[in-house]
């Protein structure tokens, strides 16, 4: 069924907020009876009974349709049921290929090419992901679980899925296009950027993540190319096919390799009895990452990718992993017993409190591991002020504003081009060839 987007905010209206009237204006008088006789259909009274965008377009015949139904309604009515909030959605427009138009294609994967497109409705760009059927190597599982997931998420920094178009040969997932990823952002900013557009983005994810946690949802593929980031400097999480599922691979159906970079050390030896903290390890590899430019574990194999992490962060004992001296693969690999680094000889841009966070979630021990709620509240983020722990799940307005200097001076001369411009204090990248982001294509989505 139809998936419609968030309501936007009642005084925002685009010039398509309009009142529909049964008669023309002339025939209006100051008679208060008459006045109550003459039926007017508001945009805004639609939206709130349908949970409808203020900037939808609605059909002239959708518009008819409904004037003739308010006749014989009271003004105080109900939102319309199940079963005919489906029909009205339908005669809008939701769930028809036809709604959209497809401006180019933005990445392919296994099973799923993602365009570039316009809402007829709203004249809004949107990601359209198409999924093909008839590929029975798992793929439309992927998507039914992230469709199901991503129906019932309303947060400012989760990607909004606005609709779902389901034909004979594909199925096609409408969301709201977003310019960037973390990936391309940080490619774009010549690796490095500013400490404040850390935090916030930082922040940011934390957000979008402990709103996922707080409803027992893990994403389990977190990593840069998955943090998409618009024009405004709004970072969301997406692509949430792997979500809930009961096993992380470390390969796809295809058997195209999935990244390792951001697995934490308990997955890749095998457990799969695992909870939110799976999550926060990859938090805490993006965090490194955001603030170094460069990955945290780059490995190419499992036992590349232990070696890294217990080469920086020392060999696991029973102290600090209990369990580990019994688990097989471990000891099958006879790693040396390497001793912990200092994390801010290799993060020295990271102030002490950021540290402290960096350790808390590069922990072994999942169960002392920091959660993405405490991570909120950690002292790393005092700079950004009270306000940011007020923010309602659909806003993110009270962020502070982001600084415009993503480049340093030496990477910028370097790299021999000057910093960007920014636009209402964000430091966006440069036009980006692509913004698709999914576990096939490490694009967007």
């Amino acid at each position: 069924s139809p998936v419609s987007p968030e309501p936007t905010t009642p005084g925002a209206h685009s010039p398509s907020h309009l009142h529909y009237h049964s008669r023309p204006s002339s025939d209006f008088t100051d008679n208060a009876s008459v006045r109550t006789d003459c039926l007017c259909v508001c945009l805004q009274d639609v939206s709130k009974r349908m949970s409808l965008p203020m900037d939808i377009r609605l059909p002239p015949e959708f518009v008819k349709k409904l004037e003739m139904e308010s006749e014989n309604s009271s003004p105080d009515s109900k939102p319309l049921s199940r079963m005919s909030r489906r029909a009205s959605l339908s005669d809008i427009g939701f769930g028809k290929l036809e709604t959209y138009v497809k401006l180019g294609k933005l990445g392919e994967g296994t099973y799923a090419t993602v365009f570039k497109g316009r809402s007829k409705l709203t004249e809004n760009l949107v990601a359209l992901k198409e999924i093909r059927l008839e590929h029975e190597e798992g793929a439309p599982c992927t998507a039914i679980r992230e469709v199901s997931l991503l129906k019932n998420l309303k947060h400012a920094n989760i990607v909004t899925l606005h609709d779902i178009i389901h034909t004979d040969r594909c199925l096609t997932l409408v969301f709201e296009y977003l310019d960037s990823d973390l990936k391309q952002y940080l490619d774009n900013c010549g690796s490095l950027m500013s400490m404040h557009n850390v935090k916030i983005f930082m922040f940011q994810l934390l957000r979008g993540l402990s709103y996922c946690h707080k409803r027992k949802i893990l994403h389990r593929d977190l990593k840069p190319q998955n943090l998409l980031i618009n024009d405004r400097g709004e970072l969301k999480l997406a692509d949430f096919g792997l979500a809930r599922a009961q096993s992380v691979p470390t390969k796809t159906y295809s058997n195209e390799v999935v990244t390792l970079w951001y697995r934490p050390p308990d997955v890749l030896l095998g457990s799969t009895e695992y909870s939110t903290p799976i999550d926060m390890w990859g938090v805490g590899c993006i965090l490194y990452e955001m603030a170094t430019g460069r990955p945290m574990f780059p490995g190419a194999t499992v036992k590349e990718e232990l070696h890294l992490i217990f080469r920086l962060i020392g060999i696991p004992t029973e102290e600090s992993w209990p369990g580990i001296s019994s688990n097989e693969d471990f000891r099958s690999y006879l790693f040396p017993q390497y001793r912990p680094q200092a994390l801010i000889n290799h993060v020295p841009r990271l102030d002490t409190e950021g540290i402290d966070l960096l350790s808390a979630l590069l922990l072994y021990d999942t169960r002392n591991r920091i959660s993405a709620e405490a991570a909120l509240r950690h002292t790393y983020f005092l700079s950004l002020g009270e306000n940011i722990h007020n923010l309602a799940d659909s806003k993110t307005s009270l962020l502070p504003p982001y600084q415009t200097d993503s480049f340093a001076p030496e990477r910028a001369t370097k790299l021999g081009r000057a910093s960007p411009k920014s636009r209402a204090g964000f430091s966006p990248s440069p036009p980006l060839r692509t913004q698709i982001s999914n576990s096939e294509t490490n694009k967007q989505m």
